[in-house]
């Protein structure tokens, strides 16, 4: 039988693949978590993950150990989360906000699950510009978001990842490059990408934003902009490309916009982020029903598929 510990220590490393930021998630030091998992790999009698001076990766067998835990501990902490919320009582306000269209509908489909056990909640969804970043945390306009990762600021905490996606790089559809089955990051070479301003902290649009491919060719910018329906409206004028999420060419088809797959690169990652501060039953119940909601949503990392959407704008 695994312990709580064992349980977690396995669930974030095979999230973050990384052993100082699986720590610093659990509050314990880089040794703690070394050990916990080769004796939870000495128990099962095989490597769990694949570990180099500059990777980790599950291993088939991690892979399929994760995917058959995770449920079971989603369900495990909301049922403690259901519990704490009834000594607690959950009441009050929530505001949420969200950055994707299916972020909004993951987080009004937690919203709507939550109200039907506690009716006398408030909980309000809106959308966040492209440039408004995790600003409306900062300032308090909103309670919890659903954001793109990565988010480092001093004063928000991040859940773990509630949807994954493959990357894509959105271009003009008589751009040479659109008739490409894939690329690479040396393709981004000489291109203008059209990167939000405002708010957005310079790590973050450094990291999907690159200013630069691996080799040091240099990565133009493009005009910038504050929604999303700026980006496809630049890119379809010819003024630039923009890295998004394959889920785009499914909510945001359009006659002058090729998706095409970047292969090379990480996948996207979309999790829940709220004030450090912030403390509420209700807060930790919504977080709670968020991890809890069905693995068969489309680009949740437990589900063992990451979406993969390929539009040519002619859809």
């Amino acid at each position: 039988m695994l312990e709580r510990y064992e349980l977690e220590a396995f669930l974030t490393l095979a999230e973050e693949l990384h052993f100082g930021r699986t720590a610093e998630r659990l509050g314990v030091s880089t040794g703690r978590i070394s050990q916990t998992v080769k004796k939870l790999e000495r128990r099962v009698g095989t490597p769990l993950f694949a570990r180099t001076s500059r990777s980790v990766r599950l291993t088939p067998v991690g892979q399929a150990l994760y995917e058959d835990l995770l449920p079971a501990y989603r369900q495990m902490r909301a049922a403690l989360e259901r519990a704490t919320a009834a000594g607690r009582g959950v009441h009050g306000r929530l505001r949420v906000g969200f950055g994707t269209p299916w972020g909004g509908e993951l987080l009004t489909a937690a919203a709507d699950a939550l109200l039907a056990s506690y009716p006398d909640c408030e909980i309000t969804v809106r959308e966040v510009p492209l440039d408004g970043g995790v600003r409306p945390l900062q300032d308090g306009t909103l309670d919890v978001q659903c954001a793109a990762f990565p988010v480092h600021e001093p004063d928000l905490t991040t859940g773990p990842v509630v949807v994954t996606d493959e990357r894509v790089l959105l271009l003009p559809a008589g751009h040479p490059l659109a008739r490409r089955d894939s690329l690479g990051p040396e393709d981004l070479a000489g291109l203008d990408l059209i990167a939000p301003g405002g708010a957005v902290p310079r790590y973050w649009t450094d990291h999907h934003y690159p200013r630069s491919t691996p080799s040091g060719a240099p990565v133009g910018r493009g005009p910038a902009a504050a929604t999303w329906q700026e980006v496809l409206s630049h890119v379809t004028a010819g003024r630039g490309a923009s890295p998004g999420a394959a889920l785009g060419a499914r909510y945001h088809p359009r006659p002058g916009i090729a998706y095409v797959p970047l292969h090379g690169v990480p996948p996207l990652e979309y999790g829940l982020v709220w004030p450090t501060a912030a403390d509420s039953a209700l807060l930790r119940a919504f977080v709670a029903k968020v991890e809890g909601l069905p693995a068969e949503r489309p680009g949740h990392p437990s589900d063992g598929r990451t979406p993969h959407a390929r539009g040519d704008g002619h859809r």
